[in-house]
């Protein structure tokens, strides 16, 4: 059971038995007042038996009742919410699931607890404690709450720092990703320094495969690049199973295992290109309105539909099935990255105009080509579609 869960039913079983015991000792009270009977000799008055309180009772009678009633209205409620509190227990296996499933997020505290706490502080409010054991059972039971109180309170300070370290760490990295190389690198090694700490966070996980796959863009030996594709491959497939419904960890995977593919073998590659379909299908599911999971989805598109008739019989044989797309999917795919985000990049338009030039639209062709002319090359994609551009223009005459 969750550890919130048992101290509902705790406190729920100490406050219901607190209320007995104080009934107990009030009706103790009451029982231990003589009572006696007198005859009315008045002759104004009718004759008969009255009951009176007889010697020694203290005065106040009228307050002890109201502060009795109070009580037993006290004892009613608290019953009233050990039946809810029964009714509730079929639910727990589910909210303990939730809890293990990692989510982050600020620990709550349970309506029912909260409604416990009121009821004790409303009863201890209302009854006066009559007898010297009564008040050191109340004033224990008051230290056990406030200690279980406290306890929840350190644990939930707690998550809110490792959340806030969490949160700034993320920011820290998403700015270095705008930096050049070394930034990149810097920002690879500080996750790798932070993994032990926030390696099941998806948030975390999903950003260290995109800094995997920055290095290797970034480097040079061929053994440096296959290595970082490995490994981020193998953290974009645990972020996955951290956290299926995270669209950036899909599409991060996706685009690992497409790296993957420059340096496994032709099985591998056809299996790779299966998965990185799968994961930005996923992607899209997720999050549809990031346009870079539809710029990557067109060019997937795009290099189906320039496959051979024996890469496509490879394909067939070791699958069952071959992949299936066509010029016009890529297509669909890389205008709706341009209405999600104008001017989305430099190497869409360069991919919208090799799609109008094969469907034979040179009109728009040429419009693709001069949009994109028109960019600035600022990153490493925008130099090899410059380069791509270069060629592109002659063959249209831009």
């Amino acid at each position: 059971m969750a550890q919130t869960d048992s101290k509902v039913l705790v406190l729920g079983a100490l406050a219901g038995v607190a209320g007995i015991s104080l009934a107990v000792v009030c009706y103790r009270g009451f029982r231990s007042k003589q009572r006696v009977l007198y005859h009315n000799r008045t002759n104004e008055q009718e004759s008969g038996l009255m009951l009176v309180d007889g010697p020694g009772l203290p005065r106040g009678q009228t307050e002890i009742l109201e502060r009795l009633e109070a009580l037993l209205q006290c004892v009613s409620e608290l019953k009233e919410e050990m039946k809810a509190l029964k009714a509730a227990l079929p639910t727990l296996p589910d909210q303990v699931r939730e809890e293990l499933k990692g989510h982050s997020g600020a620990r709550r505290v349970s309506a029912q607890h909260r409604t416990t706490v009121m009821r004790r502080k409303r009863a201890e409010g209302t009854v006066t404690r009559v007898e010297g054991g009564s008040s050191e059972d109340a004033e224990s039971e008051a230290g056990y709450m406030t200690a279980l109180t406290d306890s929840e309170d350190e644990e939930q300070r707690a998550e809110e720092q490792t959340q806030d370290k969490l949160s700034a760490l993320l920011e820290r990295i998403d700015c270095l990703r705008q930096g050049g190389e070394s930034d990149k690198r810097k920002s690879l090694n500080i996750l790798l320094e932070q993994r032990n700490e926030f390696g099941q966070n998806s948030e975390f996980l999903w950003r260290l495969t995109r800094a995997y796959c920055d290095v290797h863009d970034v480097s040079v030996t061929l053994e440096e690049k296959k290595t970082h594709a490995e490994n981020g491959k193998t953290v974009g497939e645990e972020a996955v199973k951290v956290n299926p419904k995270c669209a950036e960890s899909h599409q991060w995977y996706a685009i690992m295992c497409g790296i993957m593919a420059e340096y496994d073998t032709i099985q591998n590659k056809i299996k790779n290109g299966y998965i990185f379909k799968d994961h930005l299908d996923k992607a899209i599911e997720l999050k549809p309105q990031d346009p870079l999971s539809y710029y990557l989805l067109g060019r997937w598109c795009y290099a189906v539909a320039q496959l051979s008739w024996i890469e496509r019989k490879v394909a067939a044989t070791l699958f069952g099935e071959p992949p299936s797309a066509t010029v016009e999917d890529a297509l669909k795919n890389f205008l709706k990255v341009e209405e999600i985000h104008p001017a989305y990049s430099k190497q869409n338009y360069v991919f919208l105009a090799k799609c109008y030039k094969a469907l034979g639209q040179i009109d728009k062709a040429r419009r693709m080509c001069e949009a994109a002319s028109s960019m600035n090359a600022v990153s490493k994609e925008d130099e090899e579609a410059q380069k791509e551009l270069d060629l592109l223009c002659p063959a249209l005459r831009v």
